[in-house]
């Protein structure tokens, strides 16, 4: 579907841009679990909102994070609740094994400052790539059922409904082998694609 509407040069620099900003965060998430971080190659696909929970079954946190300098636009992750709980109890000491429940407070506050740190990183590396001051909102943070497709519909207050979609496979050592998911507007995507390009 990116062939529609991405060039394959558009496509190699949006996922250009993720490897270097999400490999900087990975280091940052590294840091915080106390465990090796690693994050795949990102693909890079064009999708409709609707579509941004397929692929996720049972619950899934949703971060949202708004640009507020330097771009407009959000940044949306997606995470598998269980990936949520293993993270979060990595975070506060535990083994991160035998997690079991399910996400509440404690875990979404602990999952935004997560979340805060690594996309404040990302947003780093963007600056100095586009040659351009960013800076980030706070990220709200709220679970999911991912049958409610019209409640996370209108959680995601973004009109658009076509996103670039950011996949990423995260490794945390013998603990996580899940997916992660990263949501553009496609009108930013395309934005930072011309900022990038126009620094070559």
């Amino acid at each position: 579907m990116a062939d529609n509407y991405l060039t394959p040069e558009q496509v190699d620099t949006l996922g250009e841009i993720a490897n270097i900003s999400m490999g900087n965060s990975a280091t940052t998430l590294s840091m915080m679990v106390q465990h090796k971080v690693d994050i795949t190659t990102p693909k890079v696909t064009v999708i409709k909102k609707s579509e941004a929970l397929d692929d996720y079954d049972k619950t899934c946190v949703f971060v949202n994070i708004h640009y507020v300098k330097g771009l407009t636009g959000n940044n949306v992750f997606i995470l598998k609740e269980h990936d949520v709980l293993i993270m979060t109890d990595l975070m506060m000491g535990g083994s991160g094994q035998n997690v079991q429940g399910e996400v509440g407070e404690l875990h979404q506050s602990a999952i935004s400052e997560a979340m805060n740190q690594m996309m404040g990183t990302a947003a780093t590396s963007l600056s100095t790539m586009l040659n351009i001051a960013t800076d980030i909102s706070t990220p709200t943070v709220e679970k999911i059922d991912v049958n409610s497709v019209k409640v996370f519909e209108k959680m995601f207050d973004n009109p658009a409904d076509l996103f670039v979609k950011i996949s990423f496979d995260m490794h945390i050592e013998n603990l996580i082998d899940s997916i992660m998911v990263q949501l553009y507007p496609l009108d930013f995507a395309i934005k930072m694609f011309e900022l990038f390009n126009a620094l070559k």
